[in-house]
């Protein structure tokens, strides 16, 4: 059950202002995230009788696990919207359903080296020389902004990348003045370029307040005149363009969000706590995911300096291993990923490979030391799990080799720190940043896990029925698709019209067609 009475006092040193809250269980682990328009407003309806008496089974569920919140201030609603979704793919709060996926914000997108350019909408920003605009909170406001700046700047909104005059004949927007037409060479490109640039202005937020004055004083006019349509277009356009271009901070990864994480300084904390020769700069966490015995996968993040190293994540698919044996799967990945760190950098300096009578760590620890090193040891390597899912990973270790590498495992149910050869695990207080900083890589690398294993699950949805049929050859079953167009049709044909094709016989035919009408 929540401190009430602790909780409540605290509630008179939050501000009535926009921001995100984070509530927190027991043992420290962000269980919510919520916006709010008025923070302490908000905050103060969870600890209120009458809420919880009115509220929803899950939401009393959530009350009665709070144990703690943190709250972060925003400017404005937009920001508080952008920032609580990033936060909830980061922390994956298991009381939150929106936003879990990886589903983005809207960006705007224009590429000036295209022939023509114009505004595209994508949820991804990619190094591509493109300029992007955004993220941006409201879709549909957004969406009715582009569509009004391409009318308003006479911009091309059709779909080819360099449109020409037979693009042209199947185009009303000419004829509508809806577009400059540079495709039939009814403006230079500077002139057309001129025009998207005041438009891209606009997007950023340049002159719009003169433009938002402008547009309500035709309003004005408008109704004025009795022309009440243009006049609620008008309105319509004003409210658009305020909830579009409402002035927002991109809140991304370790640049732009207020946090209380401290990656130094935890870091630093965490060497203390597990008797390191020093703080782990490079670390990597382990996690198996068998949603299912169909596909076993494991996956392996890398922080960096405390931070995630996302370019050096790595996901495997259980090779060895038949049903669903977390030890045994843990023991397969831990090798696979070491063994091949061993081979990398013994295959690129084998004139010490030859010659060393070091260990096998301290050898690739000098190797790293000279910049001879391919792929760099971590300092300190995290399991998860307890002891059965720490000690095969020793065992791997130490056939291989690296038996002195550090080693821990990290044990959710009370957050227990558990060492090879140590029967008493290591308790860190759960307020402490050391033991956040452990909990947010292996959250990661469990979050890393389960996306793997999704993926997997849904490729496998979509494989035909045919994979699994006897005596089908990859060649076959795109033969069969693309003479019958789908499984239900190839169930329905004859024998002798699938083994008139090339490659099956009579035999081949009537077994496929047993295995596909099989109850």
């Amino acid at each position: 059950m929540p401190d009430l009475p602790s909780l409540q006092a605290r509630l008179a040193e939050v501000s009535h202002k926009p921001g995100v809250y984070l509530h927190k269980d027991r043992l420290g682990s962000i269980i919510y995230v919520g916006k709010a328009r008025d923070l302490r407003k908000r905050l103060s309806s969870y600890f209120m009788p009458s809420g919880k008496t009115r509220a929803d089974r899950k939401t009393r569920a959530l009350i009665d696990s709070i144990c703690d919140f943190e709250v972060h201030e925003v400017r404005n609603e937009q920001e508080a919207l952008l920032l609580e979704g990033k936060l909830i793919k980061q922390y994956r709060p298991r009381y939150n359903v929106s936003f879990r996926d990886d589903k983005r914000f809207l960006l705007v997108k224009v590429n000036f080296d295209d022939p023509w350019p114009k505004f595209q909408t994508t949820r991804l920003k990619k190094s591509d020389g493109a300029r992007y605009f955004g993220p941006f909170a409201h879709s549909g406001a957004l969406r009715a902004t582009v569509a009004w700046l391409n009318k308003e700047f006479g911009l091309r909104s059709c779909r080819p990348r360099n449109p020409g005059e037979q693009d042209y004949k199947h185009c009303n927007a000419d004829v509508i003045r809806n577009c400059m037409a540079p495709c039939v060479a009814k403006v230079k490109r500077g002139d057309y370029l001129e025009q998207l640039e005041q438009a891209c202005d606009l997007l950023s937020g340049k002159g719009k307040r003169e433009q938002l004055k402008s547009l309500k004083v035709e309003m004005e006019q408008a109704a004025v005149k009795l022309d009440f349509e243009k006049a609620a277009r008008l309105r319509d356009v004003i409210v658009n363009l305020e909830r579009a271009l409402s002035p927002t901070r991109q809140f991304t990864r370790g640049r732009g969000v207020p946090t209380t994480v401290q990656p130094t300084e935890d870091l630093a904390e965490l060497g203390d706590w597990l008797s390191l020769d020093g703080p782990p700069a490079i670390m990597e966490c382990f996690d198996i995911s068998n949603i299912s015995s169909t596909h076993i996968v494991a996956s392996m993040v890398r922080f960096k300096n405390g931070l995630p190293d996302n370019q050096n994540y790595r996901q495997y698919r259980i090779k060895t291993v038949n049903g669903q044996d977390d030890f045994a799967s843990m023991a397969e990945v831990v090798r696979r990923r070491y063994g091949r760190i061993l081979k990398e950098n013994m295959e690129a300096n084998p004139e010490v490979a030859e010659s060393t009578q070091d260990s096998h760590v301290e050898t690739l620890r000098r190797l790293a030391a000279e910049g001879k090193s391919p792929v760099i040891l971590p300092d300190l390597v995290i399991v998860d799990g307890g002891k059965g899912q720490l000690s095969v990973s020793v065992a791997e270790l130490q056939r291989l080799g690296l038996g002195g590498l550090p080693i821990c495992g990290l044990a959710k149910q009370r957050e227990e720190i558990f060492f090879p050869g140590e029967s008493e695990p290591v308790l860190i207080p759960h307020d402490r940043g050391a033991l956040k900083l452990m909990q947010r890589i292996r959250d990661e690398a469990h979050r890393f896990a389960n996306r793997y294993n999704e993926l997997l699950l849904r490729k496998r949805v979509k494989e035909s029925l045919l994979d699994d049929c006897p005596g089908i050859s990859p060649a076959k079953k795109k033969a069969l698709l693309r003479r019958f167009g789908s499984v239900a049709r190839i169930k329905e044909a004859t024998v002798d019209q699938i083994a008139g094709m090339s490659g099956f016989s009579m035999k081949s035919a009537e077994g496929i067609l047993a295995w596909l009408k099989r109850d």
